[in-house]
């Protein structure tokens, strides 16, 4: 079979070295990759460089190896099309159709799916002709990851930071996965909550549960690869953000309650796949809880924590708010999952069996995702981002 062909573009900025591994990734893992590099970004890896990695000769003007058209052929034959870093400079171009270069002449003849992985300041990023863009480009079907938070140029610190290689190396897995499929979340807000929160007893023991978070995370990188602004409520996981998603960590189960609320105001659906505890402590130690000789342990007495996902469906922050919940059952799955999808009222409900050595850590799931009108959906055993597109195909409907 033919290797994919990604076409991988680079900008002039700082983080065009971060390129380097995302060119490995592609290349590591299968595909044919061409780089395309803007005659700034030269100024920070050369290249010779480029070449060695992709195995593919370089060039930046439209006049090189003129006899081959490479300003219509190479866009013409690609699978998808991946700027990192795009720079502010690159995402206007982009946007207002310019063709001064080989990459922006090959943006123009692509038919494929494309994405942008911005990098640059915050002021830069923030400027409202710099978001102009970014909505243009979202609205003609380009995916536009939304940058990291972290250290920049210099000492200055904020949004803008080139997202990891590796997840951008995901999102681009994801879209090339999809294929000639148009990004169906674009334009839309999903908060997804994933982990598994932890009631403090004391302080150096708390009560959890054994959630690691990977199913949300599916769901979190799989809504940005279909191009939605992704708002992730993170509660004591271990894994690397996700590349395009706001990341807002959160403790216990009133912290995730609180960060949910405040990011569902102006959200289009929101997933619970984080696994909240049902209850905490009824009071706090602030000191280490001694054990006594000779002497049992006293009673924890516990209290309700509230239930989030029964309030927010039913109580939704906007019109048509597509609410999506999780159930996680260990006997008698689909009675207790049809029971649960009643009493919380949301959209859907993503029932699954659980257990110490199942579903919990794995990379893989099984389910069968309940519909508040009836439907029944049977995801089978597979890698846990399958869900996850299931989920957002049944979400993508009732949105639209």
């Amino acid at each position: 079979m033919d290797k994919p062909k990604v076409v991988l573009g680079v900008s002039g900025g700082i983080a065009a070295y971060k390129a380097c591994e995302l060119l490995r990734r592609l290349t590591e893992s299968g595909h044919d990759v061409r780089v395309v590099p803007t005659a700034s970004a030269l100024h920070f890896v050369g290249a010779a460089t480029w070449s060695a990695l992709s195995g593919n000769p370089v060039a930046t003007e439209v006049w090189d190896d003129v006899h081959e058209v490479p300003h219509v052929r190479i866009g013409q034959g690609a699978d998808l099309v991946v700027v990192a870093p795009a720079t502010a400079d690159t995402l206007a171009r982009a946007a207002h159709g310019l063709a001064d270069d080989l990459l922006t002449n090959t943006l123009l003849t692509a038919r494929c799916p494309v994405v942008f992985a911005p990098a640059m300041h915050t002021e830069m990023w923030e400027h409202p002709a710099t978001q102009e863009n970014v909505a243009t480009l979202r609205r003609r079907g380009a995916v536009v990851v939304e940058p990291a938070v972290g250290r920049l140029t210099g000492v200055d610190t904020g949004k803008g930071r080139l997202p990891d290689p590796a997840e951008i190396f995901e999102v681009c897995r994801r879209v090339l996965a999809r294929g000639a499929a148009e990004p169906d979340l674009a334009g839309r807000h999903v908060v997804v909550s994933a982990g598994g929160t932890r009631e403090p007893l004391d302080p150096v023991r708390f009560l959890g549960n054994r959630s690691s978070g990977k199913q949300g995370y599916a769901l979190a990188r799989t809504a940005a690869a279909r191009g939605a602004r992704v708002t992730l409520i993170a509660a004591n996981t271990a894994l690397p953000d996700p590349a395009g998603v706001d990341v807002v960590p959160a403790g216990t189960a009133v912290q995730l309650r609180e960060a949910v609320l405040k990011a569902a105001a102006d959200a289009d659906a929101v997933v619970m796949a984080a696994a909240v505890a049902d209850f905490r402590p009824a009071a706090y130690a602030t000191g280490k809880i001694k054990k006594k000789d000779d002497q049992e342990p006293e009673p924890i007495v516990l209290v309700r924590n509230p239930d989030i996902l029964a309030e927010i469906s039913a109580d939704r922050a906007r019109p048509g708010q597509v609410i999506v919940g999780f159930a996680a059952e260990t006997d008698d799955v689909l009675a207790h999952g049809r029971a649960k999808l009643v009493r919380k009222g949301c959209d859907l409900l993503v029932v699954n069996e659980v257990g110490e050595h199942r579903t919990f850590g794995a990379e893989e799931n099984e389910a069968v995702v309940l519909a508040a009108d009836g439907g029944e959906t049977p995801v089978p055993h597979g890698p846990k981002e399958a869900l996850a597109e299931i989920v957002w195909d049944l979400v993508a409907a009732r949105l639209h």
